[in-house]
């Protein structure tokens, strides 16, 4: 059985641990309500952009911008978005696995597949695991920033313009609420037009077509991955507050279990040092 020193000694090591957890999950909180409110606030203006541009009419079959254009694939990309740390649940676990599932995928059909990653758990994931690492970029969500999104599209539209990538995908975290945090893989480029069957609507483009979608089609894509980012932010500090409020309360039974085997060992010495006095002095009294 373990010594009353080594007991009181875990159970001062777990309680140094609770606090940690518990400092984790109101740090985490904090932030929880600012990054939802920037993403619940986000989520408008990327709908009613998507809306604009799916009624715009285009015949994916007609397209002639570069980032409608479907070509046959050669390379394709995934583009995840993750924490730069963990200590949040099963989030970056579930955004790997399913990266991981579309590489797999896509090298099943004869693509080569590289990762273009956003935060370090998702580049040490891949890295690891030795596939190719296109680029990376780190800190971004700890302030999310259009320009920083922007920027990461930029890389994307270029590269697929170029033809470095025949195709991107991208994924990332939905953030549904504190506790539900919902892993989301969606086509990025080319950019995945609905053709509208019996659609007569006829559309004047000023100055012209060409000019106007290409405007707008990498506004689109960078107003897609700055939603994302703000989505990831949020069900990062939603994931972290959950695990470390879940590791505090099982910090606390582990503390209420040795507390209660420190007082049986310590009960049990005050006993036999009992035992070993009252023998004595019948010793004494024999003799």
């Amino acid at each position: 059985m373990a010594s009353l020193q080594s007991i009181k000694r875990r159970i001062g090591s777990v309680k140094n641990t609770q606090k940690v957890t518990k400092a984790m999950k109101m740090v985490s909180a904090s932030k929880l309500r600012r990054a939802q409110e920037a993403a619940e606030a986000a989520r408008p203006y990327a709908t009613r952009m998507n809306t604009m541009f799916q009624g715009l009419g285009l015949d994916p079959e007609q397209a002639t911008h570069p980032l409608l254009l479907a070509r046959p694939v050669k390379t394709a990309a995934v583009l995840l978005v993750t924490p730069d740390r963990g200590l949040c649940g099963g989030l970056n676990a579930n955004l790997c696995k399913m990266a991981y599932k579309q590489v797999r995928d896509s090298a099943a059909e004869g693509y080569e597949v590289s990762i273009v990653a956003v935060g370090r758990k998702g580049r040490d994931f891949f890295r690891r695991r030795g596939i190719e690492i296109d680029h990376t970029w780190t800190g971004l969500l700890g302030n999310v920033e259009y320009v920083s999104a922007a920027e990461v599209g930029r890389y994307a539209v270029e590269k697929f313009a170029a033809g470095g990538f025949d195709r991107v995908y991208l994924v990332y975290s939905q953030f549904k609420s504190v506790i539900s945090q919902q892993a989301t893989c969606q086509q990025l480029l080319p950019i995945p037009v609905e053709a509208k069957a019996g659609s007569e609507q006829t559309f004047t483009y000023e100055p012209d077509e060409e000019e106007v979608l290409g405007a707008l089609l990498p506004k689109y894509i960078e107003v897609q991955l700055f939603q994302a980012m703000m989505e990831s932010a949020a069900s990062e500090h939603g994931a972290r507050m959950t695990a470390m409020d879940a590791a505090s309360r099982n910090a606390g039974e582990v503390i209420s279990k040795l507390t209660l085997l420190y007082n049986k060992t310590r009960q049990e010495a005050v006993t036999k040092e009992l035992l070993d006095i009252i023998g004595g002095v019948e010793a004494l009294k024999n003799g």
